[in-house]
């Protein structure tokens, strides 16, 4: 058993590293000089660091307008799905109405359709509001999404309902029991909903290309395409650009780690 479970290990951990060379070889090449980065000999170190593509980035690049117009995107999408989720997530899982059923089947349904099938209907509609070129055309579409209602239903279904039916005897209202009770008990699945949206809206690239003309309303992944399409892309000021969008996810990941674990455990209130 032990002898497998050495194996079983050595598999992971071979499996790790070569998912995080590409991210080193990034890091990496972004402390090289330019004539550093392609080379007939392969060569994973610098010569000699050096931060002039990050300085590059910063300073010949908008580079700090794409990120202050990412993080506003991202934290307006990762609000708004958060309460939408919630409010939605409840009301399938405690509340009884009139075709409750039906309506989350529907959600279920919507889970299906793949993006790229809504772009065009979506930009038309976005340009009839005229929302061309604003936030509210890059966030609108986002601020709801039926995985956030599924994901939060079935976390309020693997909860007692013993605090809930406590707290009406009580006389909280319903409101006041899911902001009281509920959501207190909801870390986990909050945090775990809110990492998966920001990684979504910071990752997004199609829709931003497609909404967006000006040049200062463009969002970090938009930005890092148009430097790489330029004739003779500045690899290492690429790479430094790079490694400063991903590190605000890694960073995310890092704060709700020991809550998104947790939101995979969860099988009801501890006691």
């Amino acid at each position: 058993m032990q002898a497998k479970r050495l194996i079983t290990y050595l598999v992971l951990f071979c499996l790790a590293i070569l998912m995080l060379m590409p991210f080193a070889w990034m890091v990496l090449s972004s402390f090289k000089e330019e004539d550093e980065v392609f080379t007939y000999e392969m060569t994973w170190f610098p010569a000699k660091i050096t931060f002039s593509g990050y300085y590059r980035a910063l300073t010949e690049q908008p580079f700090l307008r794409y990120a202050l117009n990412s993080v506003l995107v991202s934290v307006i999408i990762t609000i708004a799905q958060l309460i939408t989720g919630v409010l939605a997530g409840y009301a399938f899982a405690r509340l009884k109405f009139p075709g409750r059923n039906l309506i989350f089947m529907a959600y279920l349904a919507a889970m299906m359709i793949p993006g790229q099938a809504t772009i065009i209907p979506s930009y038309i509609l976005i340009r009839k509001m005229g929302l061309i070129d604003t936030f509210a055309g890059l966030t609108l579409p986002f601020l709801a999404g039926p995985f956030a209602a599924f994901m939060m239903r079935q976390f309020f279904l693997s909860m007692p309902t013993a605090l809930e039916e406590a707290a009406i005897i009580d006389g909280c209202t319903r409101l006041q029991v899911l902001s009281r009770v509920v959501l207190p008990l909801s870390k986990p699945a909050l945090a775990s909903l809110g990492l998966f949206t920001f990684m979504g809206a910071w990752n997004d690239f199609m829709w931003p290309l497609i909404i967006i003309n000006r040049d200062t309303m463009r969002t970090l992944q938009v930005g890092l395409a148009i430097m790489r399409a330029d004739i003779y892309p500045d690899w290492p000021m690429m790479m430094a650009a790079s490694v400063m969008a991903t590190t605000p996810i890694i960073i995310a990941f890092l704060f709700a780690q020991k809550q998104f674990i947790e939101s995979l455990t969860f099988t009801g209130v501890k006691y």
